[in-house]
Order: structure tokens, then sequence, then C-alpha cells
């Protein structure tokens, strides 16, 4: 039988005493309605639910599931959540890959214990946006092709510069601990930028609270704030897991 895993927590103890055994996490629900259980080992627990690769499949619906999972166990305590489908395929391969890293997983539950994430999303629908208008570089070759590459990395600069240029008056606004940033295109005239903030959890609403005076400072934007989330975007980058 494998493990499908949804994240990683601190190992809770009983009586004074770590627990040993995997034992079931009551009134939660994993994927495909699975039991989910915590799976011990050493300081760490891994929660994971039984899952049968061969007549199993894994689709949109069960990311829902594994996202509901990671949320309850959040609001418990510091997660180090899994990406969306990693399966231990045995016993011994989930310890493996806890062992594999567990100084990196030591380091993020320290660096993230009563830590929370915040989605801030920018929609700019701005007339001077319309011209970094996507260009598209022909297949051909020679003069042609040389002059849209060009201009399409200038209008890519141009794009990122401006987007900079907010997610810099964003996070003077809300004041995050750390922050990841994304942007791109929508439609033919608007910029997305999705902001993930790391905040204190205590100044969660604090942070809600800035809303209004960001809504009124961010010129020909649409701005919506959601969370708190589990901390997706601020993990260590490389972990010797199965995926």
């Amino acid at each position: 039988m494998s493990w499908y895993a949804y994240c990683l927590t601190e190992q809770r103890f009983t009586n004074g005493t770590r627990t040993r055994r995997p034992y079931i996490l009551e009134g939660i629900q994993g994927v495909n309605g699975a039991t989910v259980l915590s799976y011990p080992s050493g300081e760490f627990a891994v929660i994971v639910s039984e899952f049968e690769r061969a007549t199993n499949a894994l689709d949109e619906k069960h990311v829902l599931e594994h996202a509901r999972v990671v949320s309850v166990c959040f609001r418990q305590g510091t997660v180090l959540p899994f990406r969306f489908g990693t399966i231990f395929d045995s016993d011994d391969s989930l310890k493996h890959a806890v062992r594999a890293n567990r100084r990196a997983f030591g380091e993020s539950v320290a660096r993230l214990k009563g830590k929370a994430e915040m989605h801030v999303k920018l929609l700019v629908r701005d007339g001077s946006l319309k011209e970094l208008r996507d260009v598209q570089v022909p297949d051909t070759v020679g003069g042609e092709y040389l002059a849209k590459l060009k201009e399409k990395a200038m209008c890519d600069r141009e794009r990122q510069t401006r987007a900079k240029a907010l997610s810099v008056q964003v996070h003077r606004l809300f004041n995050p601990l750390e922050e990841e940033i994304s942007c791109k295109r929508v439609d033919t005239d608007g910029m997305l930028i999705d902001i993930a903030h790391l905040i204190d959890s205590k100044s969660i609403e604090k942070y809600q609270n800035r809303y209004t005076t960001a809504a009124k400072q961010l010129k020909n934007c649409e701005i919506s704030v959601t969370g708190p989330w589990p901390p997706y975007h601020f993990l260590p980058g490389k972990l010797r897991t199965v995926a």
C-alpha cells in the first residue's frame, strides 16, 4: 500500500512522549474520502492517507481535497505542504524522504513557525499598457525576426519594470516579512500581478485592515487580498521527495 502525502508537521506529544505509530486524525477526509493519518518520523509527522496507484487516478477535484487537508492541519500548527500528487510507495520511502530532508525541514519549520501566507492580486487595466502588447515573433529568419525579437524583449522589460514599481508600493503598504511575485498579461490591455506575502500570524487583522488604504493609493488597479493560507510559496527550494 502506498501513502499519499499532504504535508509535514511537527510531531505532537502525548503525555510528554512522542507517538511512534501512525494514528487517525478525526473529522477530516483526504483524497477519495480516505482516512487521514499522522505518520510519525522522528521530531516530525507526515500527514498521509492510504493510496492504491493501480486503481486510483488523480484529477482536479483531488487538488481541492489535498488543499483542504493542508488547511485543516495549518489551523493547528506549522505545516510544510507537499506538492499535489506526492506519493510514497512504502513506509521505507516515506521515512527515507524525511531523513534525507531533515535539516531543510527543521530549518523551514523554525522559520515558518507562527507565520502565514497572504495573497495580493493586482489587476492593472490602464490605457498606457496597450503599447505593451504581446509581440509575435515570426518563424522566419533575418532582419524582421531580429527586429521583432528586440521589440518583444523591450516590451517584456517595460512590463516587468511597471510590475516591480507596483510591487514596491504594495510592499511599503503591507510591510511583509518576505514576498514572492509573479506577473502575466491578461486580455489585450491588462496585467495581473500576483504577490504572496509571508507575515506573522498575529498581524493578520492588521494586514487585512491595510486593504482600504491600498485600494485608494493604487490607481488604475483592481486589488484583492486573500488569506491566511499555508506557506506554499515559502518552502525550501529543493527537497529530495517523491513527486
